[in-house]
């Protein structure tokens, strides 16, 4: 009878264990308060069922340990193992029904306790106590459960646990739940991943069957293809954007496999958590009451098992919170596993042949707390777990429990997931986290070392290990690939006529630089998802950075090695200079903003524009072998420029946000456990490389700068070797002109669709002050000039006007100004000495000294220059 007794109680006990009775945490929870919980279902078993029969037959039999709590008294009538049901008992007069039904197992059901129906009054009873308490002959043990604030399915447990003890079965139980605890966990967690997928796919309607069947990794892919693919004015992205990452879109930190790993491991873990919660009520009674079994159990009663208070697991069949721990994160291991890809064999098998020799290792006590345990092949984590030894309990499993089912290779996770594989571990890895920080808060203190060193300690391994030099090797050779390529840094040719800020519209960014920025963005996600890793991670997105920004070098040198306009800028004056170019507040300072100095004045810009054209003019003759001639490098300057730049913004905004991400690691590392115990050193402030990238974004545009106007040069020196004793008046400007005039027309369109306005304007805003220069300065090396000569200098500064003024970012108005003067010195050729003087003693500071001396010794037909002119001039500007 003690035998029939302890099946029951184990049986239902080992159904709350899981969650799976009716008396549960999971079952509770459905109702409003514990107290309305109904005590009896046709599914699980209830000490309801065991009810004393009759106060007759308890009169005979005297008041024993067992009938005390309502489970033995007088001639006892087991109930069925299913549960909900009993024998009828006997009348008042002790008369036995023995009307019935024959269950499965053999034994005779019934609903009726002592020959009524009683649900009626216990649901009456169950609103103010449970009814297996309210109905029990009150002892100390009662009282206390009775005055307990405990939920009702931890006193329910409580109950199960006394029960055993007072069987005399704890070890038996301990041994018993030991065996079931890993096959049952296992199938626990594969029903709920099945239930997920069978979810996912009712959430689709309108699908067939073979489409269900299906992965449904292909539409969200597609759907994800077209969104990256299309921009809002219908152009296509580039097609190595897509291709560029190691991982597919739904593997991607932001994919659908990330968001279905964490929201599916959330689910389990939240049940696995619930579970152990049940445990560890159970192991703290079991532990305790093993070794007071000798006091507790009637000495009636035999014992099955000689205690032995100093060997903890023996007493209670191996059964401890150490083991059941130990075996629920073994499940979840493998089950990550499983996601991960990762097992001794390939990193592309599933897990089931290592779930199944897993479940089947079994060491002692002392070896599994301490030892680490590897595997013997391929991936090595940090440890193994192992079941715990459990005493030879041969008789008890041949008896009517049933052997739990052998465990299933692999959770079928798979079904879920449109994708497995090692870059799972960014959406594992918070779930993890969560999940061990509920265990630490539920274990006892003097289990505290297994929650330190349990799955928490095995991911964070696996990441270490495997998951960060994986990522390392596949994003850099994805680096490489997208920077190496033909098409990496060609110039993207596009129908749009001006340029476009906005990248979702078309802004032409190179196609190796929006690589590299996009594969630093998704490197940022997975430190995003992983925090305590983030250190590692941005140290690798740093090591990619700058490998591209040294291609990125290697692509300007190419363009501009050996050019004049390069070793300018490098020249301390010229830098010195460029640097004090009120023009230059259009570039982007650190911070990357730009600022438009309006503070200079009219005659401090003149001033710098001449200091700045007199050091370029006295490099003549400049050389056509010196100048860029090669319009497709100074387009892809002008690109790469952009481009630069438009990494900088991006990497200056990850910094932020890392900063961030760091900052708010350190303020709940004082706040949160053990997990803080092992940081990755702060990240190096990424506004750095963003610095790096600009400044070389910003020389690309002093190169064009100085170049279109080293190239205005070329072009102008050509007037010193000119004869300006034209014969008559010509309609067209000089030859060297109109090729100036093309060029830079040319070269506005071409590098119109990637530079902005701003930008434009700063590299051809030089050209006319050297223009203006450069034809001033002219005159003193031209040894005569006529009246139409005069004439024709001034057709090419109105065409040289023209064509500037027609550039959309040039400041007319000013181009005219200094055109305007070159035009009226070269007029004062045409008056006569006195009328000179005149205008002289009017515009003192109009031109220089010098500028006023070369129109008295340049010789122009039919012009009186007496001896005294010089002398004359002098007088007029030195007063």
């Amino acid at each position: 009878m003690r035998g029939i007794i302890f099946y029951k109680v184990l049986e239902d006990m080992h159904a709350h264990l899981y969650n799976k009775g009716e008396l549960s945490s999971a079952a509770a929870s459905l109702h409003d308060t514990d107290d309305a919980v109904p005590t009896t279902t046709a599914a699980s078993f209830s000490i309801n069922n065991l009810q004393p029969l009759s106060r007759r037959t308890r009169s005979h039999k005297g008041d024993n340990q067992l009938g005390a709590y309502g489970l033995v008294d007088g001639p006892y009538v087991p109930s069925s193992v299913d549960g909900g049901s009993s024998y009828d008992g006997h009348e008042e007069d002790g008369g036995f029904d023995g009307h019935g039904e024959t269950a499965s197992n053999g034994y005779t059901a019934s609903g009726r306790v002592n020959g009524g129906d009683n649900s009626k009054d216990a649901k009456t009873i169950s609103r103010q106590i449970p009814i297996w308490l309210s109905a029990s002959t009150p002892d100390e043990f009662v009282e206390l459960l009775r005055k307990s604030d405990a939920p009702v399915h931890v006193k329910y447990l409580q109950t199960m646990v006394e029960c055993l003890c007072m069987l005399g079965k704890v070890a038996a139980a301990g041994a018993i739940i030991c065996q079931r605890l890993r096959p049952t966990l296992h199938e626990i967690i594969s029903t709920k991943i099945k239930a997920y997928a069978e979810r996912v796919i009712s959430s689709r309607p309108g699908m067939n069957q073979a489409a269900r069947d299906s992965s449904t990794a292909k539409g969200q892919l597609q759907s994800y293809q077209l969104s990256k693919q299309k921009r809002q004015n219908g152009t296509s992205m580039p097609g190595t954007l897509l291709a560029v990452s190691p991982v597919s879109p739904v593997m991607a930190p932001m994919g659908t496999a990330q968001a279905t790993a964490k929201e599916l491991l959330d689910s389990i873990f939240d049940t696995v958590v619930r579970i152990f919660e049940n445990h560890v009520i159970v192991g703290n009674l079991l532990e305790s009451k093993s070794s007071q079994i000798g006091l507790n159990t009637p000495k009636s009663m035999p014992v099955d098992i000689t205690w032995n208070p100093d060997s903890e697991a023996r007493d209670t069949g191996g059964y401890s919170i150490g083991f059941s721990l130990t075996v629920l994160q073994s499940e979840c291991q493998q089950l990550i596993c499983e996601i991960l890809r990762a097992t001794p064999d390939a990193a592309s098998a599933d897990t089931s042949a290592q779930t199944a020799r897993l479940a089947k290792k079994t060491s002692s006590k002392s070896k599994s707390k301490d030892k680490r345990v590897g595997s013997e092949d391929g991936l090595t984590f940090a440890f193994r777990f192992t079941d715990v030894s459990v005493p030879n309990q041969g008789d008890l499993i041949r008896q009517n429990w049933k052997k739990g089912p052998n465990v299933q290779e692999g959770y079928g996770s798979a079904a879920v997931l449109p994708e497995q594989g090692i870059y799972l571990a960014a959406s594992v890895y918070r779930p993890v986290l969560q999940f061990s920080d509920k265990i630490s808060s539920i274990l006892p203190q003097k289990y505290s070392q297994l929650g330190n060193d349990g799955l928490l300690a095995f991911l964070e391994n696996f990441v270490k290990e495997h998951f960060l030099p994986t990522l390392f090797v596949d994003y850099r050779k994805s680096v490489q690939q997208a920077i190496s390529s033909p098409a990496a840094f060609r110039p993207r040719a596009h129908t749009a006529a001006t340029y476009t800020p906005s990248i979702e519209k078309g802004r032409p960014v190179l196609q190796g630089l929006l690589a590299i920025e996009f594969l630093a963005k998704e490197v940022f996600g997975w430190a995003q998802a992983m925090p305590k890793f983030a250190g590692d991670l941005i140290n690798n997105v740093q090591a990619f950075l700058e490998r591209s920004y040294e291609r990125c070098r290697t692509s300007y040198m190419e363009a501009v090695l050996e050019k004049q306009s390069y070793m300018l800028i490098g020249r301390h004056d010229i830098e010195n200079l460029m640097r004090r170019d009120p023009a230059s507040s259009c570039l982007p300072n650190s911070c990357g903003q730009t600022q438009v100095d309006t503070d200079a004045s009219a005659a401090e810009i003149s001033e710098f524009e001449t200091e700045m054209s007199d050091l370029l003019l006295n490099l003549r003759p400049i050389k056509q072998e010196n100048l860029i001639r090669d319009d497709n490098k100074l387009i892809l300057l002008a690109s790469l420029s952009d481009s630069l730049e438009y990494v900088a913004d991006s990497i200056e905004r990850l910094g932020k946000a890392s900063s961030r991400t760091y900052n708010n690691r350190e303020e709940n590392g004082t706040t949160q456990s053990h997990h803080t115990r092992t940081r990755s050193t702060p990240p190096k402030d990424l506004v750095s490389f963003a610095d790096e990238y600009r400044k070389l974004a910003i020389d690309c545009l002093k190169v064009l700068r100085v170049e279109m106007q080293l190239e205005t040069i070329f072009h102008m020196q050509i007037m010193s070797s000119r004869e300006y004793s034209e014969d008559e008046d010509a309609e067209e400007p000089d030859d060297f002109v109109i090729a100036l005039v093309s060029q830079i027309t040319r070269r506005d369109e071409e590098m119109a669709p990637f530079l902005a306005g701003p930008k434009r304007s700063y590299i051809l805003g030089g050209i006319c002050s050297v223009a203006a220069n450069a034809a001033i300065k002219g005159l003193a090396e031209i040894k005569s000039i006529n009246l139409f000569g005069v004439q024709q200098i001034c057709r090419n500064s109105i065409a040289l006007e023209q064509a500037l003024s027609a550039i959309p970012s040039t400041n007319s108005e000013a181009v005219q100004l200094r055109l305007d003067r070159v035009r009226t010195y070269f007029e004062l050729l045409n008056m006569p000495f006195e009328a000179l003087l005149a205008f002289i003693m009017e515009h003192v500071d109009l031109f220089k000294a010098v500028e006023y001396s070369n129109l008295l010794k340049v010789s122009v037909p039919g012009r009186d220059i007496p001896a005294d002119a010089q002398a004359r001039v002098n007088e007029i500007l030195s007063r």
